[in-house]
Order: structure tokens, then C-alpha cells, then sequence
């Protein structure tokens, strides 16, 4: 097999995983310019193999064993792709087709080994029952396993202004707690509750409620509505990065967030019930946002100079420092 037929068929494989693996990223993909969209595929598709690791959500691409079911087999898997890295950043990769597109990525690109392994490290902190403390714990968790995604697909625009990355950092940490607040039911199915423990108490709550839970209280749903309010003025920050973005990505990306932070719309419309049911959106209303967004994409918002969340101060000097591809 030719090297050329090899990076296609690699790249097809990181696209299949991306397509079948989140519908809205994938559509939002297709609006990036050709080699970004690219690399966006591959960059997902190890995400992607990261996350199944730990929840053994797919198997079915042959990356994950559907006969490693326990959670020790995941920490196994989770071991192994950690080796896995170590031989991407050798430029020695493994033969599966992910590994090799992402080992190309990586010298291409010059992505600092410390932003895959914050989302390695993020990933760690799910294996087996998972509480988080207070909302400081959030943000660790959160900059890791969604912001440092957010800073990875940033460097693969090029950008390595400090401000910006910081506004890219918002976005993936926006994206991560509209998750939380959408998937409580799923993640206490997994003996996992990322509601902080201290938000918890204020409604007279404690995990361990969280977890009995059938429905949604009305207690609960005070706390899924306060982790949205957190996520809103993330995404607010965020949209004031997009201009510093190259102007051929900011429609790409002001349609994922939109696309992205009408999740927590449709979780007010039905009352933040978020035990019982799992909300989407629906195709038409995607749609409809990629009309706001292209709007969005051209606005020219004064740049928030916030600091960046504390958590991901290390990530951002990773990517200053970087070489640009």
C-alpha cells in the first residue's frame, strides 16, 4: 500500500469515528477550511478513542474490547493508550490507523505532548465512582478533559495569542458543563456525579441523592439550572475570542457553540429534567443556529481580557511557547 493511499485511508477512519460519534461537531467540521477539517477529525478521533477507554462506549470500531468490561480493564486500556502516546510522539505509532494520522498531526503541528496528556489525565479521573468536591474541582476536571480539546483544535488554527487561547479555553469548559448538566441521569448510572458536592449542599442535597435519584428534583434542578448559568457566562467570554480567530474557522466555530449551547435551551424547556431524559437538538434547529452563527462569525466584539481559568494557566504556556505549524 502506497504512504498516500495509507494517510487516506487513516484519515477515513478518523472521519467515520468523528461522523457516527457526535453528529453537531462533524456538521460543524465540514465548515472549517480543508486542512483544518482534517486534523479536526483526527484530533477528535483520539479523543474519541480516549473517552471509550474509560466508558466503553463503542467497541465496535475495534479500538476498544467489548470483552473488557470491568473497571480495571479500563485502566488497562487507559495505561495502554498512554503507550500508545508515548510512540506518537516518538513518530513511532502504533498500526492502528488513529495513531498513525495522529502521530502525523502531532509533527506537523508541533502540539505539545501536555495537552493530550491533561485529557489522558482527565480520563483517569473517571474510572470507577467519581464525586466532585467543589466547583475548583470542576474546572480541573473540565480544562481537562474539554478545555485542553478547545486549546488543541485552537492550535491547529495557528493561534498562539495568549487572550485568545484563554477565550478558547472558556469554550471548552462551557461545552464540558453543559454535558454535566445534561447527562446527570446517564453519569449516575456510571456511579458518577460532577455536580460539586458544595452546590449540592446548598439545596440540602448530597451526592449520594444524586445518585438514588429516578426524577429530577426541584432541588436538583436549582443546581442543573446554576451549572448552565456557569456554562452561559463561559460561552458569553468565549464568543468575544472568535474574531481573534482566522476569519476562515470563525463561522465553523461560532456554529459548535451555538449548536452546542442550545443543549442547555432545550434542558430549560423541559425544566432542567435531566434524570429521566436526555434532550437534543433537533436537525431543523441546527439549522436554523448556522443562520445565527454566520451572523455571529462576523460581529466584532471587544476581545474580554478575563484571566484564564486557573487550571489551564500550564496548557496556554504550552501553546505560547509553541512552534507555529
Amino acid at each position: 500500500m502506497t504512504e498516500r493511499l495509507t494517510r487516506e485511508r487513516d484519515l477515513d477512519a478518523c472521519r467515520a469515528i468523528t461522523a457516527r460519534a457526535s453528529k453537531s461537531f462533524y456538521l460543524s467540521s465540514w465548515l472549517l477550511p480543508a486542512d483544518v477539517r482534517r486534523d479536526a477529525w483526527t484530533l477528535y478521533a483520539f479523543c474519541r478513542v480516549a473517552d471509550d477507554a474509560v466508558d466503553l462506549a463503542d467497541p465496535s470500531d475495534g479500538l476498544v474490547s467489548p470483552k473488557m468490561a470491568s473497571e480495571d480493564a479500563a485502566a488497562v486500556r487507559l495505561c495502554g493508550l498512554r503507550g500508545r502516546l508515548d510512540a506518537v510522539y516518538r513518530d513511532r505509532p502504533s498500526e492502528q490507523p488513529v495513531d498513525r494520522a495522529f502521530a502525523r498531526l502531532v509533527a506537523r503541528t508541533g502540539l505539545p505532548r501536555v495537552l493530550p496528556d491533561a485529557l489522558l489525565d482527565g480520563m483517569e479521573e473517571d474510572l470507577g465512582q467519581r464525586e466532585v468536591q467543589d466547583e475548583a474541582e470542576l474546572e480541573r476536571y473540565a480544562v481537562r478533559v474539554a478545555g485542553a480539546v478547545g486549546l488543541m483544535m485552537t492550535h491547529l488554527m495557528g493561534v498562539r495569542d495568549r487572550v485568545v487561547l484563554a477565550r478558547a479555553l472558556d469554550l471548552g469548559v462551557a461545552m464540558q458543563l453543559t454535558n454535566i448538566a445534561r447527562d446527570v441521569g446517564e453519569d449516575a448510572a456510571r456511579g458518577r456525579v460532577y455536580l460539586p458536592a458544595t452546590w449540592l449542599r446548598d439545596e440540602g442535597l448530597r451526592p449520594q441523592d444524586v445518585l438514588a435519584a429516578r426524577r429530577a428534583t426541584p432541588e436538583l434542578r436549582r443546581v442543573v439550572a446554576r451549572t448552565l448559568d456557569e456554562a452561559d457566562v463561559l460561552y458569553r467570554r468565549a464568543d468575544t475570542g472568535v474574531p481573534g480567530l482566522p476569519g476562515a474557522c470563525r463561522f465553523a466555530i461560532a456554529s459548535a457553540r451555538r449548536i452546542y449551547s442550545a443543549i442547555g435551551d432545550e434542558l430549560r424547556r423541559t425544566h432542567y429534567e435531566s434524570v429521566s431524559k436526555r434532550v437534543h437538538v433537533s436537525r431543523r434547529r441546527k439549522v436554523l443556529l448556522l443562520g445565527r452563527a454566520l451572523a455571529a462569525s462576523h460581529q466584532r466584539l471587544p476581545l474580554a481580557l478575563d484571566p484564564p481559568l486557573a487550571a489551564g494557566l500550564p496548557l496556554i504556556d504550552a501553546l505560547v511557547g509553541a512552534k507555529a505549524s
